[in-house]
C-alpha cells in the first residue's frame, strides 16, 4: 500500500478572539485616519470570524505602557520565551489527541517524528518532548523543518512518505505548530497591518504509515508531490528576525500572483500523475487569506462546494501558517467529502514557493 495519512488531530490555544473586536482594538491604537480606514477594511473583509492565540488579554498584557503612557513592544527574546513554554504544551496536546484517534497504532510503534515550525526556537525542541512525554521509543528518529512558512506541511508529509517507502514498517508522527500571534507588531507598514489581521496560533499532527486501513476506516493515500517557484513573487512574501519579533513582508499582490500562475503548476502535477482537474473532488487549499482562496478558485474554475473546507478553516481559525492545511485535510478526512476520490492540496510561502500534494481517499 502507498503511504497514507491514517489520522489527523488539531489543537488550538484556549484563548479565542472575535475578529471584529481585534480590529476595533487595532484601530484604537492609531491616530492616523488612513491607517484606520485600512484596518477597518482588512478586518471587515478578512473572511475570519475567530482566531486563537496564546496571548492573554490581546495586547493589553502583551504590550506594556512606559512611563509616558506609550505602548512598548516585547523584544524577540521575550516573545520566544512565550513560544518555548506554550509550543511545548500545545504540541503535546495535538500529539496525545493524534495517538488516541489513530486506530491500531500504539505509541511504542512510532519510528520517526517530523516537526515543522517557523514562529520560534528552542532546544531540546518539540521533537524531543513529543518522544519523552508521549511514551515514544527513545530510538525514534527525529527531524525538524524550520523557518519554511505556510507550505512546510508538504515537505514534512513528503519526508514521512519517503521514510515509509524506504521501510514499510515505519510509522511517522508529523507535527506542524505555529504561534504566529507572538509576532504581532504595532508598526504602520501595510504588510504588517495585513499580517496582524490574518495570522493565528494552532497545531496539527498527522500519522503516516503504509499499513492498510482498519475495516470501515478512511485514510488519505499520499500519491504525489510537486514543488514550484513563482519568481515574480520573491519580494512579495518574506520575513526576517527583528528586534521586536519577526519582520514580515506580505504584499497584497500575492493572491493575484498566485492566481496568474497556479493553473499551470496544478496541471503539471496532475498531468504527470495521470490525472486531471475533472477527477479532483475536493481542493484542500491553504487558506492564507480570503483573496488567496478567491483567486485560486477563480483560476482553477472551482465550485463553492469544492473549497468549503478551506473557507471554513479560515473563518474559524484564521491563518495558522504551516498547520493550516492540515486543519483543512482533517475536515475532509473526518467530515463530508466528495464522491470523487482524489484531493488536490496546496500551500504557499516565501519565495514565492508553491507546494502541492495529490491525495486519494482510501477505505478499509
Amino acid at each position: 500500500m502507498s503511504p497514507a495519512i491514517h489520522a489527523i488531530a488539531t489543537a488550538t490555544p484556549e484563548i479565542a478572539y472575535d475578529q471584529q473586536e481585534v480590529g476595533a482594538w487595532m484601530q484604537d491604537r492609531t491616530d492616523d485616519p488612513r491607517q484606520r480606514r485600512i484596518l477597518k477594511a482588512l478586518y471587515r473583509t478578512s473572511g475570519i470570524q475567530t482566531r486563537h492565540s496564546v496571548i492573554p488579554g490581546f495586547g493589553r498584557d502583551f504590550f506594556i505602557r512606559d512611563t509616558d503612557g506609550q505602548l512598548q513592544e516585547p523584544t524577540t527574546g521575550a516573545r520566544n520565551a512565550i513560544y518555548s513554554r506554550e509550543a511545548r504544551q500545545l504540541g503535546l496536546q495535538a500529539g496525545r489527541q493524534l495517538l488516541e484517534k489513530a486506530k491500531g497504532f500504539a505509541p511504542e510503534q512510532v519510528t520517526h517524528v517530523v516537526t515543522a515550525s517557523c514562529t520560534g526556537f528552542f532546544n531540546p525542541g518539540l521533537d524531543y518532548f513529543l518522544v519523552r512525554e508521549l511514551g515514544l521509543p527513545a530510538t525514534v528518529e527525529r527531524y525538524h523543518l524550520g523557518f519554511m512558512g505556510c507550505y512546510a506541511a508538504f515537505p514534512a508529509l513528503r519526508m514521512a512518505a519517503q521514510f515509509c517507502q524506504a521501510d514499510p514498517q515505519a510509522v511517522v508522527l508529523v507535527l506542524c505548530l505555529e504561534l504566529c500571534s507572538l509576532h504581532i507588531q504595532l508598526g504602520g507598514r501595510e504588510d504588517q497591518l495585513l499580517a496582524n489581521a490574518l495570522f493565528a496560533d494552532g497545531a496539527a499532527a498527522a500519522l503516516v504509515s503504509t499499513r492498510p486501513p482498519q475495516p470501515g476506516q478512511t485514510v488519505l493515500a499520499l500519491e504525489a508531490f510537486r514543488s514550484a517557484l513563482v519568481p515574480d513573487g520573491e519580494a512579495d512574501m518574506a520575513w526576517s528576525i527583528g528586534d521586536r519579533g519577526f519582520d514580515i513582508a506580505l504584499s497584497s499582490y500575492v493572491p493575484k500572483i498566485l492566481g496568474a500562475n497556479i493553473a499551470a503548476v496544478v496541471d503539471d502535477l496532475l498531468r504527470n500523475s495521470g490525472s486531471n482537474r475533472e477527477q479532483i473532488g475536493d481542493w484542500a487549499i491553504h487558506p492564507g487569506g480570503k483573496s488567496i482562496i478567491d483567486q485560486v478558485a477563480r483560476a482553477l474554475e472551482l465550485q463553492p462546494e469544492q473549497i468549503a473546507a478551506p473557507r471554513a478553516v479560515l473563518r474559524d481559525f484564521g491563518n495558522m501558517s504551516s498547520a493550516t492545511v492540515l486543519f483543512v485535510l482533517q475536515q475532509l478526512l473526518d467530515g463530508e467529502r466528495s464522491d470523487r476520490p482524489q484531493i488536490c492540496s496546496m500551500a504557499f510561502g516565501p519565495g514565492l514557493t508553491v507546494e502541492l500534494g495529490l491525495l486519494r481517499y482510501q477505505q478499509g
